[in-house]
């Protein structure tokens, strides 16, 4: 006799709770509304009735690779992120609720055109041009399959016409032009510190998440060329490792930038930093 959602629910929370999840009950009722076809917020009824036997096999499975830390995201193939639910793979970092702080933040600025480096599943870019129905984004990525998703994504979004979505190193592949505002949330993780990481970050692409440096590199290769691509009261915003406040912002200053803003995130942890280049006739007044 199959079971029914309560007491299959009950079970995956004990499954997941004795595999060191956190948020094991959460997880158990997203896991279960994914094989039922409910929105989560539908979990609240239907506690009663009995599963199917392909619905008792699925959940189980899916308990199953949660278990194993298989990203949430990777099971039931999304990730909630801002306003929108964007489609996510193995192939691109898995959107974190802290950058949609700087989401919000470059939402409080004016701007016509985007640049998004290292766009992943253009969960960033592509909450900007959602919200802004006038502007125009290009996001890059060095990973063609993360572009892959962040065009999947764009239409979904129903935002294809106004953004393009290409394979470059940084601005090794970006036209000539500039842009009132360019974005990056870049791999800032210092190697030494990922074996520290959760069990769940190791099903992401490495290269999303470390420069196998010092955690450092890419804000500095950015720093070094965004003038070139940024209008003169453009703005440069980063998401930043915990504890890299003072090292990002030395280099922001180092390559010539100014009004540099910090915002903490809900853990009060340095997350965003944004700056514009220094104005060139600053130093002569």
């Amino acid at each position: 006799m199959n079971q029914t959602v309560q007491v299959a629910l009950s079970w995956g929370n004990q499954i997941l709770v004795s595999a060191g999840v956190e948020g094991a009950p959460r997880d158990a009722q997203l896991l279960m509304a994914f094989v039922l076809g409910f929105e989560p917020h539908q979990m609240s009824i239907g506690r009663d009735a009995v599963l199917d036997a392909s619905q008792d096999t699925a959940f189980t499975n899916c308990i199953t690779r949660r278990a194993n830390r298989v990203p949430l995201s990777h099971i039931v193939g999304y990730r909630d992120f801002f306003e929108h639910r964007f489609i996510v793979t193995p192939d691109v970092l898995d959107p974190r609720p802290e950058t949609e702080q700087l989401v919000s933040y470059v939402l409080g600025e004016d701007f016509g055109t985007v640049l998004d480096l290292g766009t992943g599943s253009g969960c960033i870019l592509l909450s900007l041009l959602a919200k802004r129905p006038l502007a125009q984004g290009l996001g890059v990525d060095l990973s063609s399959k993360a572009i892959a998703v962040a065009k999947l994504n764009a239409k979904k979004l129903t935002v294809s016409a106004r953004v393009e979505l290409r394979v470059s190193n940084w601005f090794s592949n970006i036209p000539n032009t500039k842009f009132d505002l360019i974005v990056s949330n870049p791999p800032y993780i210092h190697p030494n510190a990922m074996d520290g990481l959760s069990a769940e970050v190791f099903y992401e692409p490495e290269l999303a998440l470390t420069d196998y440096s010092d955690g450092l590199s890419h804000y500095r290769q950015i720093a070094i060329k965004a003038h070139e691509f940024l209008v003169p009261d453009g703005r440069l915003v980063f998401e930043i490792g915990y504890d890299q406040e003072d090292a990002v912002s030395k280099i922001l200053v180092q390559n010539r930038f100014s009004d540099i803003v910090v915002l903490k995130d809900l853990d009060n942890h340095s997350r965003v930093i944004a700056c514009r280049p220094l104005n060139p006739w600053a130093q002569l007044i």
